[in-house]
């Protein structure tokens, strides 16, 4: 991509020039505050079954978060259970307050985890395109939680980005699950945990079938089966900002 382009690009990502800026002083601060408060959320990620590796994503990793920001993430889940890692992902931050709901917008977003993306080994590596926009988006991710070598493997995974090799950050907090992990995935590891994920598909199923009759817009990427969950349902904004890509 021509460097105006790429230029062109970052601006409309809100990301002033020049490095000393009050502008980009006062957003490092932000930025700052925001992932503080982020870590602080992500301890939870240790209490729910089936939940491998966390990565931080959207503006926040992208580093042009605003005051109203919400956390994006993706999340790795273990073969078979995607449908009930995501029933406790939903649970526990619905009961914390902090998960973004479908139409919270601006104050209602801030602060909150979106649920957008869930992946099985299978579907590590994730599907094109491969614009400027999410190669951004892709090589900015931010390891929080998960073993080293689990965070290893999806990176390998996805070497059109580049290669990437996985280095300690002081963001990567926790490596191991937690009592809850551990004990709901004992639970629903066996016959009564496949009746469990049948179910929660049909009912998730259900519900995301109704959802895109209400809030489908421009050319959403959205998947949802046993593999890999993606919600993003409306991808307007981010062909408006890759609309100068030549």
């Amino acid at each position: 991509m021509k460097t105006e382009n790429r230029a062109r690009f970052y601006q409309k990502l809100g990301r002033p020039p020049g490095q000393f800026s009050l502008t980009r002083r006062r957003q490092d601060v932000l930025f700052d505050k925001k992932w503080l408060k982020f870590l602080k959320l992500a301890r939870f990620f240790r209490q729910l079954p089936f939940t491998e590796f966390v990565l931080g994503a959207g503006s926040l990793a992208l580093g042009n978060a605003r005051r109203d920001s919400d956390f994006d993430v993706i999340v790795g889940i273990k073969a078979g259970r995607i449908f009930t890692a995501r029933f406790f992902c939903v649970l526990m931050f619905d009961l914390l307050g902090r998960r973004r709901r479908k139409f919270s917008r601006r104050k209602a977003a801030s602060d909150k985890i979106c649920f957008n993306h869930f992946i099985t080994p299978v579907a590590y590596r994730l599907r094109p395109p491969y614009n400027i926009y999410w190669r951004e988006l892709y090589e900015n991710l931010v390891p929080i939680y998960g073993p080293k070598d689990k965070i290893q493997e999806f990176f390998k995974a996805n070497d059109w980005m580049g290669k990437r090799i996985y280095s300690d950050d002081l963001r990567h907090q926790f490596y191991q699950p937690g009592f809850g992990g551990i004990f709901w995935e004992k639970i629903l590891s066996g016959r009564f945990g496949d009746l469990t994920e049948r179910l929660l598909k049909r009912i998730q199923v259900r519900r995301i079938k109704k959802n895109l009759k209400e809030s489908s817009g421009f050319e959403p990427r959205l998947v949802f089966n046993d593999e890999e969950l993606e919600f993003h349902p409306d991808t307007l904004r981010i062909h408006k900002l890759i609309s100068d890509e030549k």
